[in-house]
């Protein structure tokens, strides 16, 4: 990784000579990195947390000052419950899964010695701008070149020390890798965004880490294609039939365990039928927690004649604009339906399709939820805060999606994949082919586990050849 002050246009075909590099690194190579880097950042830790704590206390004035919000300053803490041993931890779930490059996928046989097959293969530079988080380094590092792309990424001034800190570390530890430097850039330049956004003909794909402000900026401002979410309007469909306890344990969960994070609960919609049963136990609950409810007027009245006189005064009334917010914060709306199709329709319509969950013992009814929700993860009987990349066994994870093309969801390294048709023939043409001529085969054909492009000694060894000049033909660019 590099620290650069260069031009967005020199940063990215830098980056783009490094991923062709990159592409044809073998797997032992790329792992090797990411060994390096694991064990770079495991030393350097006190250095790293020392420049987060610089950034904590910029943040933490900011955040007093009414110029940045407190979900930001919990974010940007890598020091706060094991979050810097979970990024290191991270890198080696990255390191140690299967690699997802040149991978046959499907074949067929289109005629006697005509083979096409679907090989998967990196996407190629990938920009990254994010808010906070400085983990997004490491993570992006190692799903970068496990996945073999080359990556650009600009992170706010929140986090510069931070940035600068872990970026240097791994900058370190690459130099000794077989890894181009010039694949991992953290620009550290101003007011430069604009400029990488213009730059399609170099980036690949582009994918905004922060609030709803910098995806909506980043969607309007680029025709580089955007993978990501805006925001994290996530549901819970409360059922009657499901135990109070489970429920109230898994709303919990997914309430008050990391109320910044985007996959925490932000509506509970209730059955009618459970705002008596299993409704009053779980409002408690939330209540002792900090939770602020904000209830629609069925179920405040409901709760307002179930709980004790105390908990019945923290009840606010909802407003309409309380379903079609991220809150970030303790506070929960409440939604009373009458029956499953009345929650979808209200889910559908004013969750934001990252994730959404409904608590039922009912397979029938949980069945035609799943099916009928649109959004990225859907759960029967868990917390909405189980959507996240290593949860998923990714390993880590660039973003969640709740894009409808090529990746949804946490993505991880199959979403940082795409594929390219090869097509291996012995002289035939296409005008054999068609009325009066020969006949196309069609035939499926089993793939191997794993299967390699390349696999004799001689192909390996032109690749190491190309690694060596570079990569730098007349169309290196």
């Amino acid at each position: 990784m590099s620290l650069t002050n260069a031009t967005p246009l020199e940063v990215a075909q830098a980056a783009r000579l490094g991923s062709r590099e990159l592409a044809v690194l073998s797997t032992e190579e790329r792992n090797a990195a990411l060994t390096a880097i694991h064990r770079a950042l495991a030393d350097g830790k006190d250095e790293v947390l020392a420049a987060n704590a610089k950034d904590l206390e910029a943040a933490n004035q900011a955040a007093e000052g009414g110029t940045l919000s407190q979900s930001l300053v919990k974010r940007l803490d890598l020091g706060k419950k094991g979050k810097y041993e979970d990024m290191l931890q991270g890198i080696l779930d990255v390191r140690d899964l299967e690699d997802p490059i040149n991978k046959t996928t499907a074949r067929t046989l289109l005629d006697d010695n005509l083979t096409l097959s679907r090989i998967t293969c990196p996407i190629g530079v990938l920009l990254i701008i994010f808010e906070a988080r400085p983990e997004v380094i490491a993570n992006i590092s190692a799903l970068a070149l496990k996945s073999g792309n080359a990556a650009i990424l600009k992170g706010g001034k929140e986090s510069s020390y931070s940035f600068a800190a872990i970026a240097s570390i791994i900058s370190t530890a690459l130099s000794s890798t077989a890894v181009p430097s010039d694949c991992l850039q953290l620009v550290q330049t101003h007011d430069v965004i604009k400029d990488l956004l213009s730059l399609d003909t170099y980036i690949d794909l582009c994918i905004p880490r922060g609030g709803n402000k910098l995806v909506r900026f980043v969607k309007s401002s680029t025709s580089i294609p955007v993978l990501g979410h805006a925001d994290g309007i996530c549901t819970t469909y409360l059922c009657s039939d499901y135990p109070a306890q489970s429920a109230t344990k898994i709303i919990l969960d997914a309430k008050t365990s990391y109320p910044a994070g985007c996959n925490a609960l932000e509506q509970l919609i209730v059955h009618e039928s459970a705002l008596t049963t299993s409704l009053p136990s779980i409002a408690s609950a939330l209540l002792q927690s900090g939770v602020s409810l904000r209830c629609d007027a069925t179920s405040l009245s409901a709760l307002q004649n179930s709980l004790d006189a105390h908990s019945a005064t923290l009840l606010q009334p909802a407003s309409d604009t309380d379903f079609d917010t991220e809150f970030l914060d303790l506070t929960l709306a409440i939604k009373t339906v009458p029956d499953l199709a009345s929650a979808i329709t209200h889910i559908n319509t004013h969750s934001s399709h990252h994730t959404d969950a409904i608590l039922t013992t009912s397979s029938s009814t949980a069945h035609a939820f799943l099916a009928a929700i649109d959004s990225a993860s859907v759960y029967w009987n868990t917390s909405t805060r189980m959507a996240d990349g290593q949860r998923y066994g990714f390993g880590t994870e660039v973003g969640i999606s709740t894009n409808k093309i090529h990746s949804r969801g946490p993505v991880g390294l199959e979403g940082l994949t795409i594929y390219k048709w090869v097509l291996v023939g012995d002289g035939q043409v296409s005008a054999e082919y068609g009325a009066g001529g020969r006949k196309w085969k069609h035939e499926k054909v089993a793939v191997g586990e794993g299967e390699w492009v390349c696999a004799d000694e001689e192909e390996r060894e032109v690749l190491r050849r190309f690694r060596e000049g570079r990569g730098k033909g007349a169309n290196g660019v």
